[in-house]
């Protein structure tokens, strides 16, 4: 059974705060991040950020398995909520930043692409309810440095491919939000 008591006294999101919005994402305040991820969740703001090289493949990123939600499922780049007043390309920054030490210096195009929402449920653990911003870039320096409390693992794979035959990438338990992003940008 969950016991949001233990985690809100216990697991770091519940310091945090994230921006509630509608599903046309026009803010509504501020909630705790905790609080939005538990029960049935507070819709709130986030980001995926799909990161390309420049033969069209894109980074995936193994979510650590400390992360209270899809804990080791493989992701878009990255994805978190921006902080309130910041925007979605400052929060991407910062999160290539701090979870693969990518630097504004090793990438052009930085733009968003999308916007959708959603909700998921994860096992007994708690809910995505989100409006979603998908980013994409283009890494000119391939050079990582990624943070291992953030990422267990990195695998670049075709764009094209990864979409067409998603039966082949059936063993990496793709992250519901980066699948959504992804089959919006191909159709």
């Amino acid at each position: 059974m969950h016991d949001a008591t233990r985690d809100e006294v216990t697991h770091e999101n519940a310091t945090q705060k994230v921006v509630a919005v509608d599903a046309e994402d026009n803010e509504l305040e501020v909630v705790n991040r905790l609080e939005a991820h538990t029960d049935d969740g507070i819709c709130h703001r986030a980001f995926t950020a799909l990161v390309f090289d420049r033969d069209d493949n894109v980074l995936l990123a193994q979510r650590a398995p400390e992360k209270r939600l899809w804990g080791t499922y493989w992701d878009g780049t990255v994805a978190s909520h921006p902080d309130p007043g910041q925007s979605q390309e400052e929060a991407t920054r910062q999160r290539l930043e701090e979870e693969l030490g990518i630097t504004p210096d090793q990438y052009t195009d930085l733009r968003v692409t999308d916007r959708f929402e959603y909700k998921r449920y994860f096992e007994n653990e708690g809910v995505e309810h989100e409006v979603c911003s998908v980013l994409q870039l283009t890494l000119t320096d391939r050079s990582l440095e990624p943070n291992e409390a953030e990422v267990a693992g990195l695998l670049w794979a075709p764009y094209d491919r990864l979409h067409r035959h998603p039966e082949w990438y059936r063993q990496l338990r793709l992250c519901p939000w980066f699948e959504i992003a992804m089959r919006r940008d191909v159709e």
